[in-house]
Protein backbone atom coordinates (compact mmCIF):
# COMPACT_ATOMS: atom_id res chain seq x y z
CA UNK A 1 0.00 0.00 0.00
CA UNK A 2 1.07 3.18 -0.86
CA UNK A 3 0.85 5.85 2.56
CA UNK A 4 2.95 8.11 4.39
CA UNK A 5 4.36 5.68 7.32
CA UNK A 6 7.62 5.52 6.07
CA UNK A 7 8.24 9.14 5.94
CA UNK A 8 6.41 9.91 9.12
CA UNK A 9 8.62 6.84 11.10
CA UNK A 10 11.45 9.67 9.50
CA UNK A 11 9.98 12.23 11.20
CA UNK A 12 9.90 10.37 14.47
CA UNK A 13 13.92 9.92 13.88
CA UNK A 14 13.83 14.38 13.92
CA UNK A 15 14.45 14.31 9.79
CA UNK A 16 11.97 17.68 8.38
CA UNK A 17 13.00 17.61 4.51
CA UNK A 18 12.10 13.94 3.40
CA UNK A 19 12.86 13.89 -0.21
CA UNK A 20 11.47 10.68 -2.71
CA UNK A 21 13.05 10.07 -6.23
CA UNK A 22 12.22 8.36 -8.61
CA UNK A 23 13.26 8.40 -12.61
CA UNK A 24 11.18 6.60 -15.72
CA UNK A 25 12.48 6.11 -19.10
CA UNK A 26 15.27 3.25 -18.49
CA UNK A 27 14.14 1.15 -20.89
CA UNK A 28 13.31 3.55 -23.28
CA UNK A 29 14.93 3.79 -26.93
CA UNK A 30 14.68 7.75 -27.47
CA UNK A 31 14.86 10.44 -25.41
CA UNK A 32 16.06 11.37 -22.13
CA UNK A 33 15.62 9.00 -18.62
CA UNK A 34 14.17 11.70 -16.08
CA UNK A 35 14.03 11.84 -12.98
CA UNK A 36 11.54 13.67 -10.09
CA UNK A 37 12.57 14.92 -6.68
CA UNK A 38 9.72 15.88 -4.41
CA UNK A 39 9.54 17.12 -0.85
CA UNK A 40 5.44 16.64 0.25
CA UNK A 41 4.30 18.73 2.85
CA UNK A 42 3.18 16.81 5.78
CA UNK A 43 0.18 18.58 5.93
CA UNK A 44 -1.17 18.24 2.52
CA UNK A 45 0.27 14.45 2.53
CA UNK A 46 -3.13 12.62 1.57
CA UNK A 47 -3.62 9.31 0.52
CA UNK A 48 -7.55 10.04 -0.20
CA UNK A 49 -5.98 11.76 -3.34
CA UNK A 50 -4.68 8.17 -5.10
CA UNK A 51 -0.92 9.21 -5.35
CA UNK A 52 0.55 5.88 -5.90
CA UNK A 53 3.22 4.45 -8.49
CA UNK A 54 2.46 6.57 -12.31
CA UNK A 55 2.81 2.82 -13.99
CA UNK A 56 -0.67 2.41 -12.11
CA UNK A 57 -2.45 5.73 -13.15
CA UNK A 58 -4.24 6.47 -16.24
CA UNK A 59 -2.88 8.95 -18.33
CA UNK A 60 -5.71 11.99 -17.02
CA UNK A 61 -5.33 10.91 -13.59
CA UNK A 62 -1.13 11.13 -13.79
CA UNK A 63 -1.65 14.89 -15.35
CA UNK A 64 -4.48 15.74 -12.75
CA UNK A 65 -2.05 14.40 -9.41
CA UNK A 66 1.35 15.91 -10.77
CA UNK A 67 -0.82 19.53 -10.73
CA UNK A 68 -1.63 18.73 -7.16
CA UNK A 69 1.73 17.82 -6.75
CA UNK A 70 3.19 20.95 -8.04
CA UNK A 71 0.61 22.70 -5.88
CA UNK A 72 1.08 21.37 -2.69
CA UNK A 73 4.48 20.04 -2.26
CA UNK A 74 7.34 21.84 -0.43
CA UNK A 75 9.72 21.25 -2.79
CA UNK A 76 9.79 20.00 -6.30
CA UNK A 77 12.32 19.32 -9.24
CA UNK A 78 12.88 17.31 -12.49
CA UNK A 79 16.58 16.10 -13.61
CA UNK A 80 17.44 13.97 -17.21
CA UNK A 81 19.77 12.94 -19.14
CA UNK A 82 19.95 12.76 -22.82
CA UNK A 83 20.75 10.62 -24.93
CA UNK A 84 24.38 11.07 -25.96
CA UNK A 85 25.37 11.27 -22.74
CA UNK A 86 23.56 7.82 -21.63
CA UNK A 87 25.43 6.30 -24.90
CA UNK A 88 28.89 7.89 -23.69
CA UNK A 89 28.44 6.51 -20.12
CA UNK A 90 25.75 4.00 -19.41
CA UNK A 91 22.23 4.18 -18.50
CA UNK A 92 23.23 3.41 -14.68
CA UNK A 93 25.28 6.52 -14.31
CA UNK A 94 22.90 8.83 -16.62
CA UNK A 95 20.10 7.66 -14.03
CA UNK A 96 22.24 8.85 -11.03
CA UNK A 97 23.11 11.99 -13.06
CA UNK A 98 19.51 12.96 -13.30
CA UNK A 99 19.00 12.10 -9.87
CA UNK A 100 21.64 14.14 -8.35
CA UNK A 101 20.20 17.30 -11.09
CA UNK A 102 16.61 16.68 -9.58
CA UNK A 103 17.86 16.46 -5.99
CA UNK A 104 20.13 20.06 -6.32
CA UNK A 105 17.08 21.78 -8.04
CA UNK A 106 14.58 21.53 -5.19
CA UNK A 107 13.62 24.79 -3.52
CA UNK A 108 14.18 23.04 -0.09
CA UNK A 109 16.98 20.97 0.57
CA UNK A 110 16.45 17.46 2.30
CA UNK A 111 17.98 15.92 5.09
CA UNK A 112 16.42 12.60 3.78
CA UNK A 113 16.43 10.65 0.65
CA UNK A 114 14.09 8.12 0.00
CA UNK A 115 14.82 6.23 -3.39
CA UNK A 116 12.95 3.45 -5.29
CA UNK A 117 15.48 0.68 -5.45
CA UNK A 118 18.39 2.11 -5.86
CA UNK A 119 20.68 3.22 -2.73
CA UNK A 120 21.44 6.89 -2.20
CA UNK A 121 24.95 6.60 -1.99
CA UNK A 122 26.23 8.74 -4.72
CA UNK A 123 23.78 11.23 -3.23
CA UNK A 124 25.24 12.88 -0.12
CA UNK A 125 22.41 12.85 1.71
CA UNK A 126 20.96 10.66 4.16
CA UNK A 127 18.71 7.90 2.83
CA UNK A 128 17.53 4.54 2.29
CA UNK A 129 16.57 3.02 -0.77
CA UNK A 130 13.32 0.85 -0.92
CA UNK A 131 12.22 -1.84 -2.97
CA UNK A 132 9.27 -1.22 -4.81
CA UNK A 133 9.33 2.35 -2.88
CA UNK A 134 6.79 3.57 -5.34
CA UNK A 135 4.54 1.20 -4.29
CA UNK A 136 5.26 1.95 -0.70
CA UNK A 137 5.99 5.85 0.08
CA UNK A 138 4.01 8.57 -1.38
CA UNK A 139 6.79 10.89 -1.36
CA UNK A 140 8.22 8.32 -4.06
CA UNK A 141 5.17 8.20 -6.08
CA UNK A 142 4.53 11.55 -6.21
CA UNK A 143 8.40 11.95 -7.50
CA UNK A 144 7.68 8.71 -10.15
CA UNK A 145 4.35 11.21 -11.51
CA UNK A 146 5.66 14.04 -12.29
CA UNK A 147 8.26 12.68 -14.09
CA UNK A 148 6.19 10.61 -15.98
CA UNK A 149 4.35 13.31 -16.39
CA UNK A 150 7.34 15.48 -17.49
CA UNK A 151 8.84 13.01 -20.36
CA UNK A 152 5.61 11.66 -22.21
CA UNK A 153 4.37 15.44 -22.37
CA UNK A 154 8.51 15.78 -24.25
CA UNK A 155 8.37 12.45 -25.92
CA UNK A 156 4.87 13.45 -27.55
CA UNK A 157 6.42 17.14 -28.61
CA UNK A 158 8.62 15.08 -30.95
CA UNK A 159 6.01 13.58 -32.80
CA UNK A 160 5.88 16.53 -35.25
CA UNK A 161 9.78 16.90 -35.90
CA UNK A 162 9.76 13.04 -36.58
CA UNK A 163 6.42 11.50 -38.06
CA UNK A 164 5.64 7.80 -37.88
CA UNK A 165 7.63 6.81 -35.11
CA UNK A 166 4.78 7.18 -32.92
CA UNK A 167 5.99 8.91 -30.19
CA UNK A 168 2.47 9.88 -29.07
CA UNK A 169 1.99 6.33 -28.40
CA UNK A 170 5.02 4.68 -27.18
CA UNK A 171 7.11 7.53 -25.15
CA UNK A 172 10.12 6.13 -26.76
CA UNK A 173 10.43 2.55 -25.33
CA UNK A 174 10.94 -0.18 -28.09
CA UNK A 175 7.31 -1.53 -28.98
CA UNK A 176 7.10 -3.51 -32.44
CA UNK A 177 5.59 -0.32 -34.12
CA UNK A 178 8.56 1.53 -32.80
CA UNK A 179 11.05 -1.22 -34.02
CA UNK A 180 9.02 -1.14 -37.27
CA UNK A 181 9.66 2.43 -37.83
CA UNK A 182 13.19 2.23 -36.73
CA UNK A 183 13.95 -0.17 -39.31
CA UNK A 184 12.10 1.45 -42.09
CA UNK A 185 13.50 5.08 -41.26
CA UNK A 186 16.55 4.84 -39.23
CA UNK A 187 16.95 6.46 -35.98
CA UNK A 188 16.45 10.08 -35.36
CA UNK A 189 19.55 12.10 -33.39
CA UNK A 190 17.58 11.64 -30.32
CA UNK A 191 17.40 7.69 -30.21
CA UNK A 192 19.77 5.75 -27.68
CA UNK A 193 22.82 3.80 -30.55
CA UNK A 194 23.77 1.89 -27.36
CA UNK A 195 20.15 0.42 -26.73
CA UNK A 196 19.78 -0.01 -30.51
CA UNK A 197 16.90 -2.66 -31.81
CA UNK A 198 17.46 -4.11 -28.03
CA UNK A 199 14.53 -5.25 -25.63
CA UNK A 200 11.92 -5.63 -28.66
CA UNK A 201 8.53 -5.28 -27.31
CA UNK A 202 9.57 -4.11 -24.77
CA UNK A 203 6.59 -2.36 -22.17
CA UNK A 204 7.11 0.86 -20.58
CA UNK A 205 8.88 0.90 -17.25
CA UNK A 206 7.31 4.22 -15.94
Amino acid sequence: MCDYAIEKRLFNQNYRYICGIDEVGRGALFGPVVAGAVILDPETANTKMGIKDSKKLSPKKRVELSGYIYTNALAYSIGWCWNDEIDDANILEATKKAMKMAVRGLQVSPDYVLMDGMKPDFINIAGAGIVKGDNKSLSIAAASIIAKVFRDELIVSFSRFYPGYRFQDNKGYPTPGHIEAIALKGITEFHRKSFRMRNRGKKQDG
